[in-house]
């Protein structure tokens, strides 16, 4: 039987990962378009690149008002800092543990 490996999630207000590490994110209530259908699908866990003081770096042209850091995703899913509540570091990848 194969070895479980124990992953615990990382409150944000607790520790943030290294500026940018891509890590697993928990996003509480995080729904998604999927194309050709009405309906939103869940996705509460996605893998974003953390980005510290993003917005002191770039400030918003929108005038939002927004925590300094930001999440960096692939694609269009780019998450502002406080829809983020939880990460984790990626697991290794088969035969490198």
């Amino acid at each position: 039987m194969p070895s479980v490996m124990k992953m615990d999630w990382i409150p944000c207000s607790e520790q943030l990962p290294a500026d940018g590490q891509r890590v697993l994110c928990w996003l509480p209530g995080h729904s998604i378009h999927l194309p050709g259908l009405a309906e939103k699908e869940q996705r509460h866990v996605v893998v974003l690149r953390f980005a510290e003081d993003w917005f002191i770096k770039n400030p918003s042209k929108t005038g939002r008002k927004t925590h300094r850091h930001f999440w960096l995703g692939e694609g269009s899913s780019n998450c502002f800092f406080e829809q983020v509540s939880h990460w984790m570091a990626l697991p290794e990848g088969p035969g490198t543990g």
